[in-house]
């Protein structure tokens, strides 16, 4: 596998948001973006959802609860639970997911 440098990769992205494949261990798909402030709408996947911020800010909002998760730390959404993004989040987001 090539060495990947994630916050180069999303900062080539044409729109923050829209994420590129960039390569897939075992079953989980490895993916990259790019948050902009910009809220992002709730959603719900039927697979587990691993949330890494590599720079910036991830405001992660689950039920009623907002969750913060910062550069060097990953939140696992656990399938079948809603989720979403608050405005304020920003930088380098990797996701893992099946």
């Amino acid at each position: 596998m090539p060495l990947l440098d994630f916050a180069a990769i999303a900062g080539q992205l044409p729109s923050s948001w829209t994420s590129t494949r960039l390569g897939q261990v075992g079953p989980a798909r490895i993916k990259v973006l790019r948050m902009d402030e910009q809220a992002y709408e709730e959603e719900t996947h039927d697979y587990n959802e691993g949330l890494l911020v590599v720079s910036g800010l991830l405001r992660l909002s689950v039920g009623a609860e907002e969750i913060r998760v910062e550069p060097g730390r990953m939140y696992l959404v656990e399938a079948g639970t809603a989720h979403g993004v608050l405005a304020g989040s920003y930088g380098t987001l990797v996701v893992i997911d099946v």
